[in-house]
């Protein structure tokens, strides 16, 4: 009889536990989505002030390129145009991705398929420290050396998009590099067994096989940098000019949606229209991040899918 009640005990005991535990999980799964959605909401509510308290036309908004919120045109409209940001956040991203893409695998397949464990041990380290570098170090760094050279070779000031790639490619190529070796260790060991023993070589292995098994989470990785290149501040904003001007060449001073709201978010007035269009600028960068996050969700299903079949 004792032994039942103790059990009981125990069991009440465990039952309260697990409700305990059960209760902290979903509060603090309901304070992140309430945190996101409050984000989600203030942000979209400032940034779409600009099209609904002051006039301004959505699409004038994305294609014009006079960034002059105090000022209006002849007709009287605001010279509120966000393009040449828009096309200079494009462009540094996608070149730095271009360019850091074929070092990251590179350097994944070295550490996974080539190097020794001692050799994969040394290199992982020096990875993550690159990770953990700040922006501003980076930003210094590009200030002090990218730049001069840029000048030195093509003339100009040196600052400009050219400079910002460089600079973007540093920093998220540990980024690729590490979820490239993710992705290349997650292909079954099998596969590289099965093509060897069918009489290819190494590379051939690498090549055919073991890059398609891994080409989902190539991708992914490949995505998250360059959401990593699209979202960064301060280390652009020190090396690419900050003039709001459509970008001729890459050496030309340009102006991303980040270095622009990070050198005048401090001098603008709450609920002017200078301020309500950085505001805009703001909501331009979330949803780029969510179409980002959408596209390696839908890579990720995909690989799910053709991994099952």
């Amino acid at each position: 009889m004792d032994d039942i009640q103790t059990r009981l005990q125990k069991s009440s005991r465990a039952t309260r536990q697990d409700y305990f535990g059960k209760v902290i999980c979903y509060s603090c799964i309901g304070l992140i989505i309430l945190l996101v959605a409050c984000i989600l909401y203030f942000i979209a509510s400032k940034g779409l002030a600009t099209f609904t308290q002051n006039g301004v036309k959505f699409w004038n908004f994305l294609t014009q390129s006079d960034w002059k919120p105090g000022d209006v045109d002849k007709y009287g409209n605001p010279q509120v145009g966000a393009l040449p940001m828009i096309v200079t956040s494009f462009s540094v991203t996608i070149l730095a991705a271009l360019l850091a893409t074929p070092f990251a695998i590179g350097a994944a397949i070295f550490m996974t398929e080539i190097a020794n464990k001692k050799g994969a041990k040394f290199l992982q380290p020096v990875i993550e420290l690159l990770v953990g570098i700040p922006s501003v170090v980076y930003g210094f760094i590009g200030l002090s050396l990218i730049v001069p050279f840029i000048r030195g070779i093509f003339g100009g000031t040196g600052f400009g998009i050219l400079s910002g790639t460089l600079v973007l490619f540093v920093m998220v190529l540990p980024t690729i590099t590490s979820l490239s070796v993710d992705s290349l260790k997650s292909v079954p060991m099998h596969y590289r067994q099965a093509s060897l023993a069918l009489g290819a070589t190494r590379w051939q292995t690498i090549y055919k096989v073991i890059l398609k098994a891994a080409a989902p989470g190539l991708l992914t990785a490949v995505i998250f940098g360059m959401a990593r290149a699209f979202g960064e501040a301060l280390a652009v904003q020190m090396v690419i000019g900050n003039a709001v001007l459509m970008p001729k060449n890459l050496i030309s001073p340009a102006s991303t949606l980040t270095s622009k709201l990070t050198t005048e978010i401090g001098n603008t007035v709450m609920g002017t229209l200078p301020n309500n269009a950085l505001w805009s600028l703001a909501l331009v960068l979330l949803f780029m991040s969510l179409l980002f996050n959408l596209i390696v969700r839908f890579i990720g299903r995909r690989g799910n899918i053709k991994n099952e079949r």
